[in-house]
């Protein structure tokens, strides 16, 4: 289907005006939903209390946005939460339950070095949209919640769920699924457990590894990234197919301050799903192409794609602030690495014959948080109808000591063959 209408909204019900974004952004059959601050909606300022109370603000927030676009919170997805301490992780964990008492959406965690505002801890969230934007027909989409006896289990996330052509994987910790234990070894014992984790979910489903449109790799130092690589290397391309056409999966990294069980790497996923779910059509995997691309006007990677599409959604890998002719991280201040960011994500947005405006979603990763406004200067130039929903963290260390790093997802009217 071509044609079809992103849907931006926001609702009085949750903060406004705190940054350029929109709090939810529709697209087919997925809402994308900035990230939520402790910021209670009539006041406009942070909530006063401790870490529950700001979860149950974060929450609360997401529940006004979900319930003012005609959802619930069962219609979630994913879920990725960011903590400024690691310790606050099992009182947030009280407070999410009372939102999921029965069904577990997907979930990442982490603890990141700083928030917005000086919160404690920020939530984000992706949810199905059965009845797809305009001029999509309601379809009453099952969304298919599916947990693995051979990867570990999380008794607050789901393995995976599926909605429409897309799966999304919950984080995946190197945690042995037989003893529940962190494996033994360093980080490329850690980085291979991982990995065989989201295979053994996916194989429980019967999606092949080659199926991942997108990587997200979490690491407490990234010192460790070129080890980490090494192990990744072993387990892309996975299939002939994809060796021959040297399909590698869109990736971003994320310097993490700590990740739950003190684990040193965690990566989760997103997966295509050809077969869509019920009473969507069984498609063969192979004819619903997966469209990777790269364009020499941005800077390349052989671990990454530059973008990857599937169905109706793009998804892009982390830009660094490198200049494409030279290879190398831009010198210069706060608003020049910004722009340099934003130009390369232009670069590959229009080599697949897109606009800015058709993203959806930013993520933009910053070595100091209180350069947030100077990015905001910046970053509003490049837009210039709807602003696309976002999640802004701070992260202890970037690549090359760059000062920030933005990743993306597209929406992709015109879709993937074989749908029209």
């Amino acid at each position: 289907m071509s044609g079809i209408i992103k849907s931006a909204r926001n609702t009085t019900n949750a903060p406004q005006a705190l940054g350029p974004y929109t709090q939810t952004v529709a697209f087919s059959h997925y809402n994308n939903i900035s990230a939520q601050l402790p910021v209670a909606p009539k006041t406009g300022k942070m909530v006063s209390g401790d870490v529950k109370v700001q979860a149950r603000q974060c929450l609360n927030n997401l529940k006004a946005i979900i319930e003012s676009i005609g959802h619930v919170m069962n219609d979630m997805v994913k879920t990725t939460i960011f903590l400024k301490e690691m310790a606050d992780l099992e009182a947030v964990n009280t407070v999410y339950r009372e939102f999921f008492p029965g069904y577990l959406p997907t979930r990442t965690t982490l603890a990141v070095a700083a928030l917005p505002l000086g919160a404690l801890v920020q939530i984000d969230a992706i949810i199905s949209n059965g009845e797809g934007t305009f001029p999509q027909d309601p379809c009453p989409l099952v969304k298919l919640a599916r947990n693995s006896d051979k990867a570990p289990h999380n008794p607050l996330s789901t393995h995976t769920v599926a909605f429409s052509h897309y799966n999304n994987i919950g984080a995946q910790l190197p945690v042995d699924a037989a003893s529940g234990q962190l494996v033994a070894g360093g980080i490329k014992e850690q980085a291979g457990q991982c990995l065989r984790n989201i295979k053994a979910v996916l194989e429980s489903i019967d999606v092949p590894f080659d199926d991942i449109v997108k990587v997200n790799i979490y690491l407490t130092s990234l010192a460790d990234l070129e080890a980490v690589n090494e192990v990744y290397t072993t387990f892309f391309p996975d299939s002939a197919i994809a060796r021959a056409l040297a399909y590698l999966p869109a990736r971003s990294v994320v310097s993490a301050a700590a990740l739950p069980m003190g684990a040193r790497v965690q990566m989760d996923a997103v997966i295509s799903h050809g077969d869509g779910t019920p009473p969507q059509r069984v498609e063969d995997r192979h004819k619903l192409v997966i469209s990777a691309r790269n364009t020499d006007k941005a800077p390349q990677s052989p671990l990454h794609c530059q973008t990857v599409a599937f169905s109706h959604y793009n998804h892009l890998s982390a830009q660094l602030p490198i200049d494409p002719a030279t290879g190398k991280i831009l010198a210069g201040c706060i608003k020049e690495q910004t722009a340099q960011c934003l130009s390369n994500i232009n670069a590959i947005v229009e080599s697949i014959g897109h606009v800015m405006d058709d993203i959806v979603k930013v993520n933009i990763q910053l070595g100091n948080i209180a350069d947030l406004d100077a990015v905001n200067a910046i970053y509003t130039q490049y837009f210039s109808g709807y602003l696309p929903a976002r999640t802004v963290f701070g992260v202890g260390e970037l690549p090359a000591g760059a000062l920030v790093q933005i990743d993306a997802v597209l929406s992709n009217a015109e879709s993937t063959p074989p749908q029209v």
